[in-house]
């Protein structure tokens, strides 16, 4: 009988480990996802979850994404992509913009009334990153580069013209941003995104550019009650990176890499560039619903704000020229590389 039982308290033994040692296959490796955002904004909710879920989902469970918003981690949104590189995250979503000068060449969508369609402007990056930007981002591998739906001004008054914009402290998210910003005569103050709402509280700024749809999350439409956004393309734009730490994919099994591959790259690009302009309208009609003033500048009035900023183009391609870039040429492809997507779809 005590034989027997020790046969069977082996067997059990023996059992457990093998559930013990199918749960640790199930769950192999854990990576962890950071960002400067709150969980329920639309970016991590509806582009960052997706891409997170699926991974999960196609790896069978042998990949767990741990989701780290606001900072969790952390550090400042600055810090993002040395994070990144440095393995302090395996994973980080971020705006380029937030080190300025430090990827020059993706710029070249920041510039004003440039891009018209996120989707066509997401597709582009992706393409130009592939071609020429890689070198720029050395230690990562990057699973998604896209834009945001067009940037506007949410102000305390109204703005219809630059010179309203004169003497004002408006919040800038990138270099090309403010200096646009130097232009029409406004102080540029530099922010991360989570900055904005206490420092429209506190009237540390009189604004800030941001596209539609981040203002519900930060409750912009209850700061301030002034909106102005422009027909035909957009003010600005700002790009994204949706990095990875470059060894924490090598030391995934080929078979794991093919599925981060698989969930990421061009597709997920527009996926995601597509997404956050969508959530655009949503957002927009939370201001219409609160009753604040929305100024739409028609394409054909906004020649002036175009006259305006447009030694932009000559100043930035000067940059470009110094850093030994061919900043025209940029303009030209990231042009062309637009109008075909547009014309494809």
């Amino acid at each position: 009988m005590t034989k027997r039982r020790t046969v069977l308290g082996l067997m059990g033994a023996a059992a457990a480990m093998a559930v013990t040692a199918g749960t640790a296959q199930a769950q192999e490796y854990t990576l962890r996802m950071h960002q400067f955002l709150p969980a329920q904004a639309n970016v991590p909710h509806l582009v960052l979850d997706v891409w997170a879920d699926n991974v999960e989902r196609d790896s069978g469970g042998r990949i767990r994404v741990e989701r780290y918003a606001s900072m969790a981690l952390g550090g400042t949104p600055p810090e993002l992509m040395d994070q990144v590189m440095d393995g302090v995250a395996d994973i980080v979503w971020t705006v380029n913009g937030y080190t300025p000068g430090r990827f020059p060449q993706t710029e070249v969508f920041e510039l004003p009334f440039f891009v018209a369609d996120a989707r066509a402007a997401s597709s582009a990056l992706w393409q130009m990153y592939q071609e020429h930007m890689q070198e720029d981002f050395a230690g990562v591998h990057m699973l998604g580069m896209w834009v945001h739906g067009p940037g506007i001004f949410h102000t305390s008054t109204p703005v219809r013209h630059p010179s309203d914009l004169q003497g004002m402290k408006i919040r800038g998210g990138s270099r090309g941003v403010n200096d646009l910003l130097g232009l029409v005569g406004a102080e540029a103050i530099g922010l991360p995104v989570p900055a904005i709402p206490e420092s429209l509280q506190r009237g540390v700024i009189d604004g800030t550019t941001i596209p539609w749809e981040v203002t519900t999350s930060l409750h912009v439409a209850e700061l301030v009650h002034n909106h102005t956004e422009f027909e035909g393309p957009g003010l600005y734009t700002l790009t994204f990176s949706f990095a990875m730490n470059q060894d924490a994919y090598d030391n995934l099994p080929a078979d794991l890499q093919e599925v981060i591959d698989r969930n990421s790259g061009l597709e997920f690009s527009i996926f995601a560039g597509g997404t956050q302009a969508d959530a655009d309208g949503p957002a927009r009609q939370v201001a219409v619903d609160a009753g604040n003033n929305i100024i739409t500048i028609p394409e054909a009035d906004a020649q002036e704000w175009r006259d305006v900023v447009a030694p932009l183009y000559e100043t930035w391609t000067a940059d470009m020229a110094d850093r030994g870039i061919d900043g025209q040429a940029l303009i030209d492809e990231a042009r062309q590389l637009m109008a075909d997507y547009e014309a494809a779809h």
